[in-house]
């Protein structure tokens, strides 16, 4: 397999870093890096829920997330968006997405009466910001939940399932996993694809930027997808165990 700007192969994931408990105060939290993308991804438990889950009887919890891009994660000063007064379309987008991904694999009403807020921070960005927010936010969730099983207030792991996500596209006609900006900014074809551990999809997001791409390519790109995404579940896993001993 031909060699990469950065030297992987074309079905290589970047080399992924995960460090637990990054920040202190919230109640679980991860610092995960896909090669030089890092992201600080941290699960706050509110012991309240929407006020318009009261409002309309809705039993169980609820899980929201939010999504930033440092002002210095990229090499020019990306403004803060409250700086401009209102989020961008490209933030109130990836910040759902991470929410959909969160909540396609919870039980809201084994929570109880808690929001589980995800917040993921940009710290440095180069490809895949939000692939590695979704992969890293629910490692938050999970050290977030075992804390409220330990503390007895519920029952349960309300967290049924693993997800991560991982972004796959054509390069110079090659089929690329886990994109870095260079390969990103010039992708013909450009695929975030979102997966359960159990191998389920969440959601899969494609496009051909001013190209198209064929029924067998697209095939392609969703198996060399669910490759990585099943190395990323192994990888949640094996971090977790080690974790969760310590608990």
């Amino acid at each position: 397999m031909p060699a990469r700007i950065d030297g992987r192969k074309t079905d290589q994931l970047r080399p992924i870093t995960i460090e637990a408990n990054i920040a202190p105060y919230a109640t679980g939290s991860v610092l995960i890096g896909f090669g030089h993308t890092r992201v600080i991804c941290a699960a706050t438990i509110e012991p309240k829920v929407p006020s318009w889950m009261r409002q309309q009887g809705v039993p169980g919890g609820w899980l929201t997330a939010e999504y930033s891009m440092l002002p210095y994660s990229t090499l020019d000063r990306k403004a803060r968006d409250i700086s401009k007064g209102k989020l961008d379309g490209r933030t109130v987008e990836i910040q759902r997405l991470i929410g959909r991904s969160l909540r396609a694999i919870i039980d809201l009403q084994k929570l109880g009466e808690n929001t589980l807020w995800i917040d993921c921070d940009v710290l440095q960005a180069d490809g895949g910001t939000r692939t590695a927010s979704i992969t890293g936010a629910y490692l938050a969730a999970r050290l977030a939940v075992q804390k409220l099983i330990d503390a007895k207030k519920i029952a349960e792991n309300p967290l049924n399932d693993s997800v991560a996500a991982v972004s796959v596209g054509l390069f110079n006609n090659e089929q690329l996993l886990d994109l870095n900006y260079v390969e990103d900014k010039d992708a013909e074809v450009d695929f975030n694809v979102v997966m359960t551990g159990r191998g389920q999809f969440v959601e899969v997001q494609g496009t051909g930027e001013e190209s198209t791409f064929s029924q067998e390519q697209l095939d392609g790109l969703l198996t060399l997808g669910r490759k990585g995404l099943q190395e990323l579940a192994a990888q949640q896993s094996a971090f977790l165990a080690q974790q969760l001993l310590k608990t």
